[in-house]
């Protein structure tokens, strides 16, 4: 069948770790009675390939997923995310929208290492087209503009859209290349113009509180600004295996909680980083408390796996205040579970490697960040009544008290 075809009940996984050479990994089913997908791997991979996530070891067998609606293991990581999703159900408008289907519509520029092929005899990827470059963004912003308003878009259009990427969740959002390397370019909703420039100033600000970030610019155009994410499952022309800390987490057959993924590190992790690792993941874990940033949940944390399978902490990334005023973070995080509080974090603090002192010396750092948030919002181009609505949850006093007790 031709690589554009819409794919039968079985597709191919392919591992890409140098794009230049793919190696067949397996085959893909649908299970019609689960809406989901199993994979079996390839002979060839169980003599010489790895386990892709600690749910699907290297035996000859069919491995299923215990959920409904997902593929097995770190499959279910190559999948489009929901702007993706949405972007497969407008333009391409397969007859059958199954979890099969999208994985294979998502093309060849998703997220890690892996890919889906029409063919197990060689690596067929749905193409899409070049990527568009920086001189392309107000053309790329009108085909989202486009997708929201479900308006017709033509062929020449369809190109400028790559639906695989799974970093940030249903935003809108397009693949950039730029200085050579690709970027994630995300756009702002109608409900929250700012949240590109809020994002790039949140993320900046995370990375003077200690935490690795991914590389962020903020891109204007014609009608906005929009923010790029340097992709870091991109290195040095190599695609980097990664694990979702919601594929990694349920693999391991834990509860989705910042201890747990402590936890994980440290049994998974690269032994001369793991203690450096663990009080990073602390200091994000405050972070995101204290800049009201709830929608922390377990797919906007990723593990980059490396040699022997050995997991390490992803940049931060998708880190903004989402002006909810929620009081609970998405994941779980210490005694009185997903309460946004630093002393909930505090009492799970033997988890990440840290001493009670040590895990408040963590917060106290982190806070001191936090505290200068305004300051550091304006530089990066914030307007004074975006800042006073944002105050509105980072300053109320369930987080100032909290930080200004730090």
């Amino acid at each position: 069948m031709s690589p554009t075809a819409p794919p039968p009940d079985t597709l191919h996984l392919w591992y890409l770790g140098n794009p230049e050479v793919p190696v067949l990994v397996g085959e893909l089913n649908l299970v019609m009675g689960r809406r989901a997908v199993s994979l079996r791997y390839a002979e060839s991979w169980l003599r010489h390939g790895f386990a892709l996530s600690e749910d699907l070891p290297l035996s000859d067998i069919e491995h299923f997923p215990k959920e409904k609606d997902t593929a097995a293991g770190a499959v279910d990581d190559a999948r489009p995310d929901r702007w993706g999703e949405r972007v497969i159900r407008l333009l391409d408008r397969p007859p059958r929208l199954s979890l099969l289907e999208f994985l294979y519509y998502a093309g060849d520029d998703r997220f890690g290492a892996l890919g889906v092929s029409s063919s197990r005899s060689a690596y067929l990827p749905r193409q899409i087209g070049p990527l568009p470059r920086l001189a392309d963004v107000d053309a790329v912003h009108e085909v989202v503009r486009r997708v929201l308003a479900r308006e017709p878009i033509d062929e020449g259009q369809r190109k400028l859209l790559a639906p695989g990427v799974t970093m940030g969740g249903a935003r809108p959002k397009a693949l950039l290349q730029m200085e050579g390397v690709e970027w994630v370019l995300k756009f702002a909703e109608d409900d929250r113009p700012d949240e590109a420039l809020i994002e790039h100033a949140a993320m900046t600000l995370a990375a003077k509180a200690g935490i690795t970030v991914a590389e962020t610019r903020p891109v204007r155009f014609r009608n906005g600004a929009a923010v790029a994410i340097r992709r870091f499952d991109r290195e040095s022309g190599r695609r980097v295996h990664a694990l979702s800390a919601n594929v990694a987490l349920k693999a391991a057959g834990v509860e989705a909680s910042y201890p747990n993924l402590a936890l994980l590190l440290r049994r998974r992790g690269v032994a001369e980083l793991n203690r450096a690792q663990m009080h990073e993941l602390f200091r994000r874990l405050v972070f995101n408390i204290l800049i009201d940033n709830t929608d922390d949940h377990e797919k906007n944390h990723v593990l980059l796996v490396r040699a022997n399978q050995q997991y390490v902490l992803a940049p931060a990334f998708d880190v903004l205040p989402i002006g909810h005023s929620l009081g609970y973070q998405a994941m779980a995080v210490g005694k009185q579970g997903a309460e946004s509080s630093i002393d909930n974090a505090l009492s799970a603090a033997a988890h990440y490697w840290l001493t009670p002192q040590g895990a408040l010396a963590e917060a106290r750092r982190v806070a001191q960040v936090v505290d200068d948030w305004r300051a550091h919002f304006v530089a990066q181009g914030i307007s004074d009544p975006v800042i006073d609505e944002l105050a509105d949850h980072i300053d109320r006093p369930f987080l100032l008290e909290q930080r200004r007790a730090l």
